[in-house]
């Protein structure tokens, strides 16, 4: 059965697109630690982010690092946090989360957000 990710991979999910490629996509949390809260999946469905093999492993921290770059001019922060604990969805992702401090990086903040808020943001870093 397909997960989660993988019906928003096929776009029988809709989701909020920051960047996607052949092998990689990235769009934001629907909810969000933080404003602007992405996360970055490969598009092959593997629960485990160490069952990958080295090449899609690598290659998706090099997509995160691409999409953390354009998260950070947009969003206040002072830096982009990462977090890898992959219990959520059966599908390796990565969550890139703008922060102030390593507590930001607390799942018990996460709160539901209106999807017009979520549209804006993803205007707001995909248009930077």
């Amino acid at each position: 059965m397909a997960t989660l990710f993988t019906k928003i991979i096929n776009g029988e999910i809709p989701c909020h697109k920051i960047l996607e490629d052949d092998n990689y996509l990235a769009f934001l949390d629907i909810r969000p630690i933080n404003p602007g809260h992405t996360l970055v999946i490969p598009k092959i469905e593997m629960d485990y982010i160490f069952d990958l093999n080295d090449d899609v492993l690598s290659g998706a921290f090099v997509f995160a690092k691409k999409v953390a770059g354009m998260i950070r001019p947009v969003v206040s922060c002072q830096r982009i946090g990462i977090m890898v604990a992959g219990l959520e969805v059966p599908h390796a992702h990565i969550h890139l989360v703008p922060i102030h401090q390593v507590s930001d990086l607390n799942f018990a903040k996460a709160k539901d957000t209106p999807a017009d808020e979520l549209a804006a943001m993803a205007a707001k870093i995909t248009g930077a």
